[in-house]
């Protein structure tokens, strides 16, 4: 049947994070306590105040089709929320509401590249941008920034990157997969670069703002006019808990948020009217800041159990709840006479002798690491890491 498949669907690779997960409940399914931390995923369980608001939008009627851009209340909770949080102001008619942020995202790809644009992204990089950018047949331009700048790039670089054909930057601060967290000033030295290049819009990836151990969130939609070509991406999952529940939303100029509009109508309409309801609650209410002050100690907990283990390179995340070692000094080496050629192989590996499910960096762009993510208890954290520096230190 592979005959009957498009080419743009042959280009796009599964998603190595899913892909990962996958293959440890099959290993689980055989029987083994395998323990995942390959998915970016709260293991706190949604508040009973936005569950609350959910059992009533049902009994209030809210069961029948939403408004494709969402509610009015919902938008006007995020209008509200990016004022007083982030100091931007918008208008309810320039907010999208999406069935997650990743479709936030592809709906602004769709509506903005065209085949052969160049679209600049920062590797590493959260693994759906670059294919979202195959699917419209766009150009991908990476800009590679190692652990030893703590995986942010400089203005020298992004300067270097930009050419007549690029139309679009992709970004995210907090980082998935690095958790890096560019500041007001690191922002300002490129919002000074983008001043000189009308011609590029930015895309800002904001989901893991609530989860920032440095202070205050900062926007690069801030400064200047840059507002006026941002795309501010944002949603529920991360700092509310809501995985499940997939909310997200795209803030833009009115035009760019009628052409997300636009396409939303005529791929999936209106999200989930029960959970923008939810949303609302929980948009109003804040991040839940205990759950945040948990992720805070278990990335004590992680930098401290990595740091022991000889031939990792790694540096201490700002935000987010994932750490990005550079695992390139065992590449060339062998276990048990299998060699580890690079990241994947070395991924493999740790899931069927350690049992333990990572995810390779090159699906992020960064072929010498690999991505943990810490968004599990300690007692598991500290187990798994345990079963890790066990095999690592039988590679030589």
């Amino acid at each position: 049947m592979s005959n009957f498949l498009s080419e743009r669907i042959n280009k796009v690779s599964e998603s190595a994070t899913i892909q990962m997960a996958k293959k440890a409940r099959e290993l689980a399914a055989q029987g083994h306590k395998v323990i995942s931390l390959s998915l970016g995923e709260p293991d706190f369980g949604t508040a009973d105040h936005i569950k609350q608001a959910a059992t009533k939008a049902m009994e209030d009627g809210f069961t029948f089709y939403s408004p494709v851009p969402g509610y009015a209340d919902l938008r006007e909770a995020i209008v509200s929320k990016l004022k007083n949080d982030n100091g931007l102001e918008y208008t309810p008619d320039q907010v999208v509401v999406s069935t997650g942020a990743k479709q936030s995202i592809a709906n602004l790809v769709i509506s903005l590249v065209n085949p052969g644009d160049e679209v600049i992204i920062p590797a590493p990089f959260w693994v759906s941008y670059s294919e979202i950018v195959k699917l419209v047949e766009g150009e991908c331009v990476f800009v590679e920034a190692g652990v030893e700048n703590d995986f942010k790039i400089t203005p020298e670089q992004l300067e270097a990157a930009i050419t007549p054909k690029t139309k679009l930057f992709m970004y995210s601060s907090p980082c998935n997969p690095t958790g890096s967290v560019y500041s007001k000033e690191e922002l300002a030295a490129l919002a000074e670069v983008f001043a000189r290049h009308p011609h590029v819009f930015i895309m800002s990836d904001e989901i893991y703002e609530y989860i920032n151990f440095i202070g205050k969130h900062e926007s690069i939609a801030q400064f200047g006019d840059l507002k006026e070509r941002t795309a501010v991406i944002n949603g529920c999952s991360k700092g509310y808990a809501m995985t499940g529940w997939r909310i997200g939303y795209l803030a833009a100029p009115k035009a760019i948020a009628q052409a997300c509009d636009k396409i939303q109508g005529q791929v999936t309409s209106g999200t989930c009217s029960i959970a923008q309801k939810a949303a609302v609650e929980a948009i109003n209410a804040g991040a839940d800041e205990a759950m945040i002050e948990a992720f805070r100690k278990r990335r004590g907990l992680v930098y401290d159990l990595l740091s022991e283990i000889d031939g990792l390179k790694l540096n201490m995340p700002e935000g987010a709840f994932y750490f990005f070692p550079d695992v390139s000094s065992f590449f060339g080496k062998k276990y048990r006479g299998e060699t580890i050629n690079n990241a994947g192989d070395l991924s493999m590996l740790l899931l069927k002798e350690a049992h333990v499910a990572v995810v390779t960096g090159e699906a992020f762009g960064s072929a010498k690491c690999i991505r943990l993510s810490y968004a599990t208890s300690e007692e598991v954290l500290t187990e798994a890491i345990s079963r890790i520096r066990k095999v690592l230190e039988q590679i030589s």
